[in-house]
């Protein structure tokens, strides 16, 4: 994937792991709260995968 492409992933990643515990919270279900901090992790680290994809070229 490329930088822009590795960024919208995040961003979408950023978006539902943040919907996932906010319900988990609401209804205090641990196991979602927790599988939405994880997919926002992953949001993160796509993003800087896709800013270093960015610094360095989609060649990597």
């Amino acid at each position: 994937m490329g930088e822009f492409t590795d960024k919208v992933a995040a961003a979408g990643n950023k978006v539902a792991g943040n919907v996932k515990e906010a319900v988990g919270k609401a209804t205090d279900n641990d196991r979602l709260v927790a599988e939405g901090e994880a997919q926002q992790t992953k949001g993160t680290a796509q993003n800087v995968k896709g800013s270093v994809k960015g610094a360095l070229g989609d060649d990597i």
